[in-house]
């Protein structure tokens, strides 16, 4: 099902080669409710916790911290001030707050460890087989430590993640800087590269750049996969397998 002239493959980490995007659910879900209780006290309104089944995928999944955070104050119709990357946890800002998640999901990893989908890994080995060059890029600023809990990093010529994009300040997903800068860093164009995101940011992201080919890779069902054709993805499969069987 791939392209016989494509070059390279830009890989989402959480959600298509790890299972982490639950832990990230956790973790954002853990965060917001802390804040959402004291919120509501000190506002004196309803109490109205994180619903990971309605808000993970519109506001968070495959975002930057920062703009996760900012994007569900925003939908609850709370402006909180912007901070800077060195608040800590207890900083009352977009940034403190995602600090304050980052430190869950590091717990979290701790605690869990780090699940590995054995498609994806069969997949990386099968293209890189081919002559294809790989690149992982996704926005979690702790890439690096999950590549190599998991013991992935070697199968990747190229990383852009969420520490990349604060140092080269590349607006994060939806926009297609991320996946544009992995396939610079692969020296292949867009049309000779294949993205493939779990989530529906990435989706539009890899659309807006105009990559080859959009791979929507759903691992929870219940209609994931229909919202991220409707985003943009040229196909959607559950195994990545699934790309390299004969049509």
């Amino acid at each position: 099902m791939l392209p016989s002239d494509l070059q390279a493959c830009l890989f989402d980490m959480d959600g298509v080669l790890t299972d982490t995007a639950a832990v990230h659910a956790a973790a954002w879900k853990e965060m917001f409710d802390g804040f959402l209780r004291e919120w509501s006290r000190r506002e004196g309104v309803p109490f109205v916790p994180f619903d990971p089944a309605t808000d993970y995928a519109p506001y968070v999944d495959g975002k930057r911290r920062e703009d996760g955070t900012r994007s569900f104050l925003e939908s609850r119709g709370i402006r909180l001030p912007e901070g800077g990357p060195g608040d800590p946890p207890d900083v009352e800002s977009v940034h403190g707050l995602g600090s304050r998640k980052n430190a869950l999901v590091l717990e979290l990893l701790d605690r869990r460890g780090v699940t590995v989908f054995e498609d994806a890994v069969g997949f990386l080995r099968a293209v890189r087989a081919r002559g294809m060059r790989t690149a992982v890029v996704s926005s979690s600023a702790n890439t690096v430590q999950v590549l190599e809990v998991a013991g992935l990093t070697d199968l990747f010529d190229a990383r852009v993640d969420g520490v990349t994009a604060q140092e080269r300040d590349l607006p994060g997903k939806p926009a297609p800087d991320m996946f544009l800068a992995g396939a610079a860093a692969l020296n292949v164009p867009p049309d000779r590269a294949a993205v493939l995101e779990d989530a529906l940011s990435g989706v539009a992201a890899g659309r807006a750049g105009r990559f080859a080919l959009v791979v929507g890779v759903d691992r929870v069902g219940g209609g994931h996969g229909a919202a991220l054709l409707a985003e943009g993805a040229d196909v959607v499969v559950d195994d990545l397998g699934e790309l390299l069987e004969e049509r």
